[in-house]
């Protein structure tokens, strides 16, 4: 019997992108589990914490620092009467946006200066959105699992079972999740089986499995799977593999429980007990007021997910209203967005691995089909009036329709990304074949190339970000030699990749190919049973994208020295 206590702990500063870009800043993470392992079982358990420490979110940073220098209705209309000025006295846009910006602008704190420090300081450390930017998640998470293998007691095959147990407790104090008043906690957990059969002399191994998993927000899931392998030749070096799977992916806790204000919009999960949690209050003005009314109206996520137009729709609206209203009224479309639930895939695969006359060669391929795919989706809900397919125009202020359109018109509307699946069935397949062969002495030759293809007919849901950020094709060779003197050896490689889309809730855009080119060389000391290695990546130096929005990334340098005693 074996017993582990093991413990981690972690502190850091970085910079992280997701919705907006946030300044992770002395935050801190821990992890504690403790083992029982034995000759046919484990029993885990652990847990994960993390301290957002004094983090903040940079975009709220700028904005609220402006805020606390000049209120936004000061700023803007101090720029509008500059602007309608400069107009008036026949300057073109571009001359009147400059004498507006330069008169709103007049006073502004400046980096480096006390009154920036002071307002910056201050808006760093407050959790208000409306005033501040400071980022606050005490979250935590339990996870347990077992298995117990049989191999000792049932002999015609190995069966094993297990099971696992996860808890949630989200903690951000409103900043993130919709947590203000109180803590949010949920469960999951599963369990499975499977069986392991040797067949033909040991050539071939049959594997199939059964796993049921239930979450607090979403009925259970069934995963079959099976597997075979079949080794073939007369020493078993041809590896022939297939396999049908089917799995599915629970929706995070951010699908279900995030209520964060981005400025923008806000992004809002879909556990049915977090829409009425989020909720904002607005003003209306005189003609909302007598739609609704009521002089301001509360606006949460039964709005978001049951009385809203498709972003896409109201942008195509408002670029033609000033024109032609009918027409634009036409291109209106309602969202039709549920609740996020599991996501669901089929997935084959084949595969074969051989080593042939002196070559290693492998080479797999798969197909998958995904129902319920995960992903986002950007709505507008008006503040009265209701969401239709192209509203009547014509029909009068009396229709919800055409009050929903004043809405729009009026600015009066408030912006959500949702979390919700598309009804589309998305398929994905590929392909990879790996190479190796030492053609010289030792020197070993390496190729890899690797397909990906995405099926999504955007048309059938064109709002629905699938966000696959996949190129359709990458290749590897590579050039090493552990032996080229004593205790001497290398290794040089190329990468490169295809041009492919990027979509994330920051950014959309297009990664451009890249080709990369590493080397490493390493020395070997037997007298100090120890490894020194020195090596660069991207040693071409042109840099490179791999995400949209984020950093380009250049040369990069290391040096190491491992020793094994």
């Amino acid at each position: 019997l074996e017993i582990i206590w093991q413990s981690k702990f972690g502190t850091g500063n970085a910079v992280y992108q997701g919705a907006n870009r946030y300044y992770l800043n002395d935050f801190f993470m821990q992890q504690h589990k403790l083992e029982f392992r034995g000759k046919n079982f484990f029993v885990r358990g652990y847990m994960t914490g993390e301290d957002g420490g004094h983090s903040y979110d940079m975009v709220f940073t700028g904005i609220n620092v402006n805020r606390k220098w000049k209120d936004d209705n000061t700023w803007f209309g101090q720029y509008a009467g500059a602007y309608i000025q400069g107009t008036l006295a026949g300057m073109n846009p571009q001359q009147a946006n400059a004498l507006a910006r330069s008169t709103a602008d007049t006073g502004r704190f400046l980096p480096g200066t006390a009154e920036f420090k002071n307002a910056f300081n201050q808006v760093i450390n407050d959790p208000d959105v409306l005033s501040g930017s400071r980022l606050v998640d005490n979250s935590k998470m339990y996870h347990s699992d077992a298995n117990y293998n049989f191999r000792d007691i049932i002999k015609f095959a190995e069966i094993q079972v297990g099971g696992s147990f996860r808890s949630y407790e989200l903690n951000s104090h409103g900043r993130i999740y919709t947590d203000a008043t109180s803590l949010i906690n949920y469960n999951e957990y599963g369990a499975y089986a499977q069986l392991m059969k040797k067949f033909l002399d040991d050539r071939m191994k049959f594997t199939g499995s059964l796993r049921y998993d239930k979450s607090k927000n979403f009925d259970g899931n069934y995963s079959p799977r099976l597997s075979l392998v079949y080794s073939a030749g007369e020493k078993r070096n041809h590896n022939f593999r297939g396999s049908f799977q089917t799995g599915f992916r629970n929706p995070t806790t951010q699908d279900q429980y995030i209520g964060f204000n981005i400025g923008n919009a806000v992004l809002l999960g879909s556990a049915p007990d977090n829409l009425t949690r989020f909720n904002e209050t607005f003003s209306l003005s005189a003609e909302g007021q007598l739609y609704a009314g009521s002089a301001t109206k509360i606006m949460n996520g039964n709005d978001a997910y049951g009385n809203s137009y498709l972003a896409s729709s109201v942008t195509a609206f408002s670029a033609m209203a000033g024109t032609d209203p009918i027409a634009a009224a036409a291109l209106l479309k309602k969202s039709r967005a549920n609740y996020v639930k599991p996501e669901e895939v089929k997935a084959f695969e084949v595969g074969y691995r051989s080593i042939f006359e002196g070559t290693s060669i492998d080479i797999n391929g798969y197909y998958n089909i995904y129902n319920n795919f995960i992903g986002n989706l950007n709505v507008v809900s008006p503040f009265y009036g209701t969401a239709q397919d192209n509203p009547n125009i014509a029909a009068g202020v009396a229709d919800p329709g055409v009050q929903s359109i004043r809405a729009l018109q009026n600015g009066e509307y408030r912006a959500y990304q949702l979390y919700t699946n598309s009804d589309v069935e998305i398929h994905s397949l590929g392909f990879g074949v790996g190479l190796s062969r030492k053609i010289i002495s030792d020197f070993e030759l390496g190729l890899n190339y690797n397909y990906a293809q995405f099926d999504f007919d955007q048309a059938k849901d064109p709002s629905f970000e699938a966000g696959f950020n996949t190129p359709k094709h990458r290749v590897k060779v590579s050039l090493g030699n552990d032996k080229l003197f004593k205790n001497f050896g290398f290794n040089v490689s190329g990468r490169w990749n295809s041009e492919y889309e990027w979509e994330s809730n920051f950014a959309d855009g297009t990664i451009k190919s890249a080709t990369v080119i590493d080397a490493q060389i390493n020395y070997g000391i037997p007298k100090l049973k120890s490894v020194v290695k020195l090596g660069a990546a991207n040693i071409g130096g042109k840099e490179y994208y791999q995400v949209i929005g984020a950093g380009l990334i250049g040369q990069q340098y290391f040096a190491s020295w491992t020793i094994n005693p």
